[in-house]
């Protein structure tokens, strides 16, 4: 049993408690998820299992569509709603286009700083350890970008808003600098995954659906279609590693006759192709 899940996860879950309810109904341990989301958060989980888990590092560079909200007048340690309450003020007047027009600033590539509380890993240890034992730790800003943010409503405080943005960008962050811009503390309330690569909310199931046996394991062909293609009639060039004579640039899905996928290449700049992953 080959191929991915789309899991719609409840709040109160790990990513991890997924993967592991997954490998129990299929009875499988080759399970894995395609980017991690926090246990307050709900939305699309992509599940790889068996061979799929070969695909996984392809659908983690996939572009990721959110809908969040965020909360001003108080801040927390760990950004969101669970955390410890750090700083509180109250929120004076402000217009739908001052918060639109911050909320556009963030448009395009930048700079950020993950939150202390998350599962980034510096000298081996994952941030939240160095938080949990009070221990110092320099956290380095990475390169992210925001194709879309657009504001939904604005009420009672609370900006609820969509994001597309680039793999590694955290949407707890954005809501503490988005508050900041504003002049005020915020947290993120609420978080939820619409769309992860060419999946979304719509095509999941939950996870009474998943115990029901009421689901589609959808095909790595299917996750990885916006990928240009290059069919070989030979397929044991990809089977021994070979390189691929094209003049294609950048990563290019190759299938056999059959239009099955059975390797990621990428282009060497020198008028061929190398193989990256096989997936067959």
């Amino acid at each position: 049993m080959d191929g991915i899940l789309l899991i719609n996860k409840p709040a109160g879950y790990t990513s991890h408690d997924i993967v592991g309810i997954v490998r129990k109904k299929l009875h499988t341990k080759k399970v894995g998820h395609c980017g991690t989301l926090d246990p307050d958060a709900t939305g699309v989980l992509v599940v790889c299992v068996n061979k799929a888990t070969k695909a996984i590092q392809f659908l983690m560079s996939d572009t990721k569509f959110y809908r969040a909200t965020l909360s001003l007048g108080k801040s927390t340690d760990t950004y969101d709603a669970s955390g410890k309450v750090l700083e509180e003020k109250e929120v004076g007047a402000l217009s739908e286009n001052q918060v639109i027009d911050v909320l556009n600033s963030f448009m395009g590539k930048s700079k950020q700083k993950p939150p202390i509380y998350s599962a980034i890993k510096v000298n081996g240890k994952k941030l939240y350890e160095y938080a949990r034992n009070g221990e110092e730790v320099e956290i380095k800003e990475r390169n992210i970008e925001i194709m879309m943010i657009k504001m939904i409503s604005f009420s009672n405080n609370e900006i609820v808003f969509d994001v597309k943005c680039s793999k590694g960008t955290y949407i707890r962050s954005l809501c503490v600098d988005i508050a900041q811009k504003l002049g005020y503390p915020g947290h993120m309330s609420h978080l939820e995954r619409r769309q992860a690569g060419h999946f979304s909310i719509e095509d999941c199931i939950t996870l009474e659906q998943l115990e029901k046996g009421d689901y589609t394991l959808h095909s790595i062909e299917e996750a990885l279609g916006d990928y240009p293609k290059l069919k070989l009639k030979d397929p044991t060039i990809v089977y021994h590693g070979k390189q691929i004579k094209s003049n294609l640039t950048g990563k290019i899905a190759i299938y056999d006759n059959h239009n099955k996928i059975l390797a990621i290449y990428e282009s060497t700049g020198t008028g061929y192709l190398k193989n990256v992953r096989g997936l067959w």
